[in-house]
Parts: structure tokens; sequence; C-alpha cells
């Protein structure tokens, strides 16, 4: 069976439509982050390196970007927009599960990645494998299995059917660290209630947009971390 619930187009349409942002100083990983001063850091999945300009910023000078789709004019945008020097942000283009490097790194990170492939134990593999002995492995992927999966049923479906809801089970992603001989594993619910769509062309997108921003300022009422209402899962854990 296939892995890959997306593919290269899905992603160059994806971008296409994106909104770019300032690399924000506080990002949902940021109390996650164990400092490590001039180490080096990759991220999987990582185009269009906002990430990693923000662990350049905050983290370790060496940061490196892997994705199978990569503009580089759009990555030395990112950097120009936010003052980094040009050719900062290393890139390698290439697919996750045929990438081989005798490289390992002292972070290894990911956003938003891992939920995109059915064998979840294989892709949290792959992460581990690229890491220095003691490094950190941190991912963080989306909670669509509470209210905000109910939002992506309602408005879109599509991008609902390239997730897989089981890599979003804490227990089930602690049992795969400990299997992988990871050590000081985190698995959790953070940040407050939020939901989110995806930005896309049309009235119906526009109007779902509206819609979830506003549920979203009612959610932050209710500021439990739990299954329903968190709308990010972290790992953090040490090799």
């Amino acid at each position: 069976m296939e892995n890959k619930l997306t593919d290269r187009e899905l992603w160059q349409r994806y971008w296409e439509n994106y909104r770019f942002t300032p690399i924000s100083d506080h990002p949902v990983y940021k109390k996650y982050v164990r400092t490590r001063k001039g180490g080096s850091f990759i991220e999987i999945g990582g185009f269009p390196g906002l990430n990693a300009g923000y662990f350049y910023r905050h983290v370790c000078r060496d940061v490196t970007l892997l994705d199978f789709y990569v503009d580089t004019d759009i990555i030395h945008k990112v950097e120009r927009q936010n003052g980094i020097p040009e050719g900062t942000i290393k890139t390698i283009e290439a697919d996750f599960f045929t990438f081989r490097s005798d490289r390992r790194y002292d972070i290894v990170f990911s956003l938003g990645f891992i939920e995109h492939f059915r064998d979840t134990e294989d892709v949290i593999a792959r992460h581990a494998a690229l890491l220095n002995k003691g490094g950190q492995l941190l991912i963080i992927l989306p909670n669509l299995r509470g209210i905000n999966g109910a939002v992506q049923y309602l408005f879109d479906r599509e991008n609902l059917r390239i997730h897989n809801l089981q890599s979003m089970i804490p227990r089930r992603l602690r049992d795969i660290c400990r299997k992988l001989d990871l050590k000081d594993i985190r698995v959790e619910y953070t940040r407050k209630p939020m939901v989110w769509l995806e930005p896309k062309p049309g009235n119906r997108a526009r109007i779902g947009r509206l819609l979830t921003k506003t549920l979203s300022y009612g959610l932050k009422l209710f500021p439990v971390k739990c299954r329903w209402l968190s709308p990010y899962i972290v790992i953090s854990a040490t090799k």
C-alpha cells in the first residue's frame, strides 16, 4: 500500500495559495526546544523555511530543510523579508523516504508532516535515524480528532482525507518512541483551543475561514488541553 497520502502536485498547488507571514517569535514549539547553541538543525518537510529561520535566529546557526518540493526563490524571499542573510537556510530537495545521508543533526524537527503518511512508526523512525546521540527529536502535528476535525469535515473534506487520524493518538505515539529506544519522551496536547482552514480560493472557503475565526475567538475562553479542544500535539524525545 502506498504510504503517502499526498503528492508533489498537491503541495505545489498548496504553496501557490499560501499566505506567507513573518517568522514568529512565539511559535507553538518554542517552550519545547532544548537550546543547543552552535548545534545543527534539520527540518523534514521544511519548505518554505519559516521554522528553519526561527531556529537560525534563536537556537543554532547551522540550519537545513529537506523537502520534496523546494522553490529556492521563495526561500530567499523568506530570508530577505525576515532579515536573514540570503543562503543561510540550506536546502535538500529529495523524497524523505529514499533520502540517505551520513550526516546526523542535534535537532531533527518537523511540523505538519508525519500525519500525511499511513505508517507513523516508519516515518518517526526515519526522523530518529538522523539524530546525533543526545540530540532532540521535536515533532508537531495537528490534532484533528476533536473540534478541528469536525470543522475540516464540514468545510474541507478533501484536506481531511490527506491526514492520517491514527497518527494523532498520544498513547500510540509514546509507544512508538519507546520502541525506538528514545529517552525523555514527552507527548502531549498543546496550545489554547483554535480552529483553522487552509487558505483556498472561492466564496465557500472565505465564508468557512470567517466562521472558523469567529469560533476560535470563542474557544479561547476554554483553555483546556485535551483531545477535543487542543489544536496541536507535540512529541519531544532525545536519542
